[in-house]
């Protein structure tokens, strides 16, 4: 039985055990929403959604729900995902807290510059950063900004990033664009994992964590472990001490394979909401 309806402008999503929008939205992965209320406004790209929760349900209300289908990932069972990672002692708590967790998948484009702006910065400021890169630079469609093309993004110099408040990333943004285009990074999707690393570190603004969660929220991989501030304090308070980022990542993927970007995301949330 299929866990969502699909109709001509919604998605109602039945199984409430594996999806719920505050969960999904608020774990890191993505800076393209707002909440009002009770409700999650979602914009990735040029497309819209608002999410609802009803009795029975969470209606996904969208011109596009075919894509929304796809951008949460609903055709994955994320159930299997948890019972073999809950088989892991230190993944239980965070499993049964984040049990919604969904990994998005997101536009390669606009993950790398919205993960540049990410790079040592709250989530507020990077939205309100984002907002106005939008506002300046975005089409303006039925209910805001898109975001913007490569195209538009290269026409403006590095003082206009500077300008909506990017600081010492700006310079990043305007040199990243003379480095690779959306093409190149969807042509680098046919690269083992290793490899494809290499080449995001090698991008301007590009270090491990931020080439971690490229891999992970927009090519999929599931063989990678973003390390922060929160995961390290997790690694050192329940596994032997150490301060080399890159080798608590290592012994991370290690220890849980092609699941440690979803052994990842329930830990970091479980871990960032103070538990």
């Amino acid at each position: 039985m299929k866990h969502y309806e699909l109709g001509k402008d919604y998605i109602k999503v039945f199984n409430k055990k594996d999806f719920n929008p505050t969960h999904i939205l608020e774990c890191g992965q993505v800076f393209s929403y707002r909440k009002e209320e009770e409700q999650y406004y979602v914009f990735p790209q040029d497309k819209f959604a608002i999410i609802k929760e009803l009795q029975d349900f969470y209606l996904i209300e969208t011109a596009t729900p075919e894509f929304f289908v796809d951008y949460f990932d609903l055709n994955r069972d994320y159930n299997i995902i948890k019972e073999r990672l809950a088989h892991f002692e230190i993944l239980k708590k965070p499993i049964e807290f984040g049990y919604g967790i969904r990994i998005l998948k997101q536009n390669l484009f606009e993950m790398l510059i919205s993960f540049i702006v990410s790079a040592n910065n709250n989530i507020k400021r990077i939205q309100l950063i984002l907002g106005r890169l939008r506002e300046k630079l975005g089409e303006k469609t039925q209910n805001g900004y898109a975001f913007p093309s490569y195209e538009k993004m290269k026409t403006v110099d590095q003082d206009f990033y500077s300008m909506i408040g990017a600081g010492y990333r700006a310079s990043y943004l305007f040199k990243v664009l003379r480095q690779v285009t959306p093409q190149e990074l969807i042509d680098w999707q046919n690269l083992l994992t290793q490899e494809l690393r290499k080449k995001l570190l090698s991008l301007m603004g590009v270090g491990p964590k931020v080439a971690d969660c490229i891999l992970l929220f927009g090519y999929g991989r599931g063989d990678v472990f973003p390390v922060d501030t929160w995961i390290h304090q997790m690694y050192n308070k329940y596994y032997l001490p150490l301060e080399n980022r890159e080798k608590i990542r290592d012994n991370l993927v290690n220890e849980f394979g092609e699941l440690a970007g979803f052994a990842q995301q329930y830990l970091f949330y479980y871990q960032r909401s103070g538990n």
